[in-house]
Parts: structure tokens; sequence; C-alpha cells
């Protein structure tokens, strides 16, 4: 049975995670599978839960963080290669830059046969500065040679890392697209409406607006706040709108809400039933800079709510545009106001655009992914064979 090196930036909640997971747990038996991964984020929620409910047990790097810090990062890498040492893979699969660096390095050192590496995201725009964007973009040229195959998770992706990028040519990515288990999104709406719009004090005769995710920069909630701030000086509608997740950028929010007196907005943190919070909502925004495959967006449609978004990453390849999305550029908050304002003014509008999301429920199921992630598995074994 070929063996699989599994590893991951950290243990955070979000599509990484639930993809690492579910291929840990699911190519078996054809696969034996070893899940490695760094530690989350003092700012971020624990998806411990995640690993437990699936009975996975994975070997935690405390030494491979978020940022860059030489000494940690170099103890990580010795741990790896430690464990591909013992475990003796004839796959490394890694999972997001950090990971994919120290990994990919170590995979390489150890002269494992197979090595791929899936991009979730990437930093090469709205992150940094135009130098240290320069060097992760050499450093990932250099990554990427050492690499079997490339994965991206969307074709607009695939065409930013090869032809906008210059990560590395066309014919090395594939792209395969994540995957979930979205039917609890369907199930038992009406009551986890209720349970959420009471235990958030939501009125049924309120609109409720929410987003979902990190509160950190790239997310842009300010522009998100901005949008809010506008929306009640042009609706005689009951809203109400929700911040879910939690980050650095919170107090900053916070202070933003009470100096421009934005008083119909409510801070939740982190909620691990998603389900339950997407059912109590009516209108699903995102706001980022920069996105890969934003997961907010795949729960939004299995959950049958229409979505207002900005125009980035995957997101077209996520949502059908017009019809169960409506998306502007980044930063143009007339256009990002007016969409929300149609959804807001008109019901029957709000109740089309949330039956077309059910695309999702087979395009992104965790099936699908772990398929793909076979076939492609398969065929680089047998070209080393």
């Amino acid at each position: 049975m070929p063996k699989v090196l599994r590893i991951i930036n950290r243990f955070n909640i979000g599509g990484p995670t639930y993809n690492a997971a579910y291929l840990s747990k699911y190519l078996a038996p054809d696969f034996e599978t070893l899940l490695v991964g760094g530690q989350k984020d003092e700012s971020e929620d624990s998806s411990e839960f995640i690993l437990d409910s699936l009975g996975l047990k994975p070997i935690i790097i405390p030494e491979m963080k978020r940022e860059i810090n030489f000494k940690q990062d170099r103890l990580a890498y010795q741990k790896i290669k430690e464990i591909i040492g013992d475990f003796k893979p004839d796959i490394v699969h890694t999972h997001a830059s950090k990971a994919g660096a120290i990994g990919r390095l170590a995979a390489h050192k150890m002269k494992v046969p197979l090595i791929y590496h899936t991009f979730h995201g990437h930093v090469f725009h709205s992150y940094f500065g135009a130098a240290k964007t320069k060097a992760y973009k050499s450093v990932e040229r250099y990554l990427a040679k050492k690499s079997t195959n490339i994965i991206a998770i969307s074709e607009i992706q695939k065409r930013e890392l090869s032809e906008i990028h210059n990560i590395c040519k066309p014919d090395k990515i594939k792209i395969i697209p994540l995957g979930f288990d979205l039917t609890r999104f369907r199930e038992n709406k009406k009551e986890k409406r209720a349970k959420f719009r009471k235990e958030w004090g939501i009125k049924e005769d309120e609109i409720a607006i929410g987003i979902v995710g990190r509160l950190v920069p790239i997310k842009d909630h300010n522009f998100f706040l901005d949008a809010a701030s506008k929306i009640n000086h042009t609706t005689s509608k009951k809203i109400k709108f929700l911040i879910v997740g939690d980050g650095e950028l919170r107090p900053i929010l916070e202070q933003k809400v009470l100096n421009e007196n934005i008083n119909n907005v409510v801070f939740t943190s982190w909620q691990k039933n998603v389900d339950e919070v997407n059912a109590g909502l009516d209108i699903i925004c995102l706001s980022s800079k920069n996105e890969g495959t934003p997961v907010s967006l795949i729960e939004a449609q299995a959950s049958g709510i229409p979505i207002v978004s900005t125009n980035v990453g995957g997101i077209e390849n996520v949502v059908l545009k017009n019809e169960s999305a409506f998306l502007s550029e980044v930063g143009d908050l007339e256009s990002f106001v007016k969409n929300l304002g149609l959804l807001i003014e008109d019901d029957e509008l709000r109740e089309s655009m949330s039956q077309k999301g059910g695309h999702v429920l087979k395009s992104f199921h965790y099936t699908r992914l772990i398929d793909d992630v076979k076939e492609l598995y398969n065929l680089g074994l047998n070209l080393t064979l």
C-alpha cells in the first residue's frame, strides 16, 4: 500500500484543514496516510473538532508557525526530515505556503519519489509590498521545480500561477477543486434558523446579513462596515449585520462601529456550527481583496443563501454570477452597496437566488475530491514504476 505524508500549515478552521482531513481519512484503504501540521495561530479558532469527528490523530510540530522565523522553521524542517525517515512515504503532499516550503524542501532532500503541493490561495498580491512579494515568487518558482505537480483549486488560480505570476508552466499544474461534506447545510434548516436567531436576538422581520471569516486585513471587514453604514442610510428595512469570526482587527472594527454609530452590528466571534449560522442568515457577504476558493461562499450556496461579494481569486469558479451571487470589483463600494440593496429590497429576488446554489453539492463534495486525488497519485505512481 502506498504511503502518503500529508503536511498542512496549521489546524485552523477553513478549507485547507477540511480538505487535508478528508483526504487523510478517505483515501484509505488505497493509501496509508500520516497527517502532520503546525500549531494554530492564537487569533484563530481551533479545528480539533474536525479532526476528532473523523478519528484523526495528527502529529503536531509546534515550531511550524504562520510567521517566518528562521530558527523555528529550521527545527520544523529537521523534524519533518525525521518523520520522512521513519515513515518512508512514497508521496509527500503539502498544503498552503509554510508547509509547502518546509515540507517540499525536506521531501526533496530525503528523495521522496512524488511531491505535490496544493495552493489553497496565494500571497502574490494585496498582502505585502513589492520587494517581499518578489521574494515569495522566487521561492515558489524554486519549490515548483522540486514538485511533481502543483495543484490549483480553480481554473482562475491556475491561470494566475502560470500566466500572471510565472510560478511554473501550465502543464505542471493540475486543477482539483476543494471538497466538503455539505449535506448538513441542507438539513433541519427551519429549526437551526430559529435557534441561531434566538441566540443572537434577531427578530423575524429583520434581514440578517453576515460575513464569515478571520478578522484580518486581507478580508477587508472595514469595507463591509462601510457598506453597512451606507445601507443603513438608504433602506427602511430592519437590518442586522453579523460579523462571524475573530482576529487581530476585532478591537479596531469594534471601535469603528462605535465611532460611526453603526448600531446594528453584532460580533459573534467563532461559531463551530456554521450550518446553524447560515440557516439564520438571509444574505452572506465577502469583501476580500484576495482569495483562493472561499469556503464561506461554498457553504452559503449549500445553505441556499444569496451572496454579495467582491470578485477576487477563484470566486467566479465557485458561484453562478448574477444567479447565486452578485459580484463587484475590489474597492467598488457603490456597486457592492447597490448589489446588497437589490437583495434587501426584493424578497422574491432573494428567494430565487437562494435556489441557484445547489450546484455546489456535487461540484464541491468531498467524494469528488477523493476521486480526483486518487487519480493524480496513481498516475504519478505508475510513472515511477
